[in-house]
């Protein structure tokens, strides 16, 4: 039986086999964990489709794999070895070892061990933040480099203070994983093939703050624990935004405009990796309390790595918060096929002036980037002003005003 990567969608070309956790000689269980597969988006677990014998590794770390590439041959006849059905401790030669709290690969242990690296120090970028071999490897290849980067120590230390220029400076190079590889691609790509604008605006939050206050021990207690964010009032904002000015929600594709009569909605998440932008389906046909337990499982999931390509996929507008880092205003990049994002930014306390007086009002600044080959900036505007609306009587949501 071939062990075959998964079909990729058409937004993805090739992934990068990052790590095996099996090898040839190994008998596997059926939905054992063989080896990790690095897309542009995510990371994949490739998982045994049967029990049996791994006779044959084809693909190998670090090569680069195709949409159902064979990357490994199993015997699914094999009988399971005697001595692993009667000792038990035999199945658990390849498992993660725990070394002060982390999951340390067995190969990644001896092989630090022979080299002198200090586990502890390593960075693990495996399943769960287990420290593969490969981890180990780069730390050996670091600590090489620096010690050719430093030169040696006088044996006698002078008794006049080191001047500034004879301060060691240390470089330090390691390729690109293939999540950041592609973001960078793509960011350069999206900026030489759109006609990128920004527009600004701000609105005053002060009743979406009230709101959540007053209702949020009611909501928790309706929805089972589930929190009252932010996000879920500008989802449902965008949404009735988008049916307002279908071009905002649509795409391009050659010289064809494609109008897209549904409403998925992009939320970019921050990980370890990079960013990624789990989609929200349907946003249109969910409740406050969906939108936000699904932004939770999708934060969750984005943190152990564990988001699905159908996760991930298709998407028609796309909303990111640089608030929470602290960003007062920022131009949001697109996230190509679609032809708009929108930026939320932190909550600030600023002087306004509302019925002729200065008021302090909690505002935020909103930013709405597009694609102007297909949004003039007169529709940009108003869909921005729109939303603004909105968030500012937040009734207008419910009521679809």
């Amino acid at each position: 039986m071939d062990v075959k990567a998964p079909t990729f969608p058409e937004s993805i070309s090739e992934g990068e086999l990052t790590q095996w956790y099996k090898e040839a000689g190994d008998y596997v269980e059926r939905d054992d964990v063989l080896a990790d597969l690095e897309t542009e988006k995510t990371t994949l677990e490739i998982p045994a489709p049967a029990s049996g014998l791994l006779t044959e590794i084809v693909k190998q770390e670090g090569e680069l794999v195709e949409s159902e590439d064979v990357l490994a041959r199993l015997d699914e006849n094999a009988s399971k070895p005697v001595e692993e059905v009667n000792t038990p401790v035999a199945a658990e030669e390849n498992e993660p070892e725990r070394i002060e709290g982390r999951s340390v690969a067995p190969s990644a242990r001896k092989l630090a061990e022979e080299e002198g690296i200090d586990i502890n120090t390593v960075v693990g970028t495996g399943r769960r933040g287990m420290v593969t071999k490969s981890d180990v490897q780069q730390a050996i290849q670091s600590k090489s480099t620096e010690q050719a980067l430093t030169p040696p120590r006088p044996e006698v230390i002078p008794e006049e203070p080191v001047q500034q220029g004879m301060i060691d400076r240390e470089e330090r190079r390691v390729p690109m994983s293939r999540m950041r590889a592609t973001i960078a691609r793509r960011l350069v790509e999206v900026q030489q093939t759109s006609a990128m604008l920004t527009t600004f605006n701000e609105a005053d939050m002060a009743h979406i703050k009230q709101m959540r206050q007053q209702y949020r021990d009611d909501f928790e207690r309706r929805h089972n624990g589930t929190r009252l964010g932010y996000m879920s009032f500008f989802v449902r904002a965008c949404v009735e935004a988008l049916k307002r000015f279908p071009a905002v929600n649509a795409s391009i594709d050659g010289d064809d405009i494609v109008y897209h009569g549904y409403y998925d909605i992009g939320v970019a998440v921050s990980t370890t990796r990079g960013l990624v932008v789990p989609i929200i389906k349907n946003a249109d046909a969910l409740g406050m309390a969906q939108i936000e337990n699904t932004i939770v499982e999708y934060s969750e999931k984005a943190r152990e790595n564990k988001l699905t390509l159908d996760e991930l996929q298709g998407g028609t507008f796309t909303i990111t918060n640089g608030g929470v880092f602290g960003s007062l205003m920022s131009t949001p990049i697109l996230n190509p096929p679609q032809t708009a994002i929108l930026g939320m930014h932190t909550i600030q306390d600023r002087p306004v002036v509302q019925n002729g007086e200065i008021v302090i009002r909690p505002m935020m600044y909103l930013a709405l980037s597009y694609d102007h080959r297909l949004i003039d900036g007169q529709e940009a505007v108003q869909f921005l002003v729109t939303i603004k609306g909105m968030l500012e009587d937040p009734a207008r949501i419910l009521l679809e005003l």
